[in-house]
């Protein structure tokens, strides 16, 4: 039991270690560009020399978006792979709730009771929601 305790103490104290580094690294990278864009106003500020150079100081900028969009676009596959996770552990958990509703009938009773609940609360939005966009239409058209 113990050591079922001491993974599990480890296992959040990786988490929490994890989701402070990619912190950090967020941070320096913001910095990082942060002092990029510094740069380059800096040298638009000195004054344009020959068309050469115009063209270098266009590609660097060129290379410095390029370089943004791939931090973009993995931080967004890295999102995608953090909800991808999340959605398998909800699934066991749900597999999990199943399981003991289907040993102790009363559960299974609380937890059908809930998912009425549910339901109800659904379709009790959706035409609150429908009523709103109605009368904002009707506002609309006689305006």
């Amino acid at each position: 039991m113990a050591y079922v305790f001491n993974v599990q103490s480890l296992g959040t104290e990786f988490y929490r270690l994890r989701s402070s580094l990619k912190a950090k690294q967020e941070h320096a990278s913001l910095l990082e560009d942060f002092r990029e864009f510094d740069r380059t106003r800096l040298d638009l500020e000195d004054g344009v020399g020959s068309p050469e150079q115009a063209l270098l100081k266009e590609h660097a900028s060129i290379n410095r978006s390029t370089g943004q969009m791939d931090s973009v676009i993995s931080q967004a596959q890295a999102t995608l792979g953090a909800l991808v996770f999340q959605r398998s552990t909800f699934g066991g958990i749900n597999s999990k709730l199943s399981n003991v509703s289907s040993r102790l009938p009363s559960v299974n009773q609380i937890l059908s009771s809930i998912k009425r609940k549910k339901s109800m609360d659904t379709i009790i939005l959706a035409l609150v929601a429908s009523v709103c966009t109605f009368l904002i239409f009707i506002y609309w058209v006689t305006k």
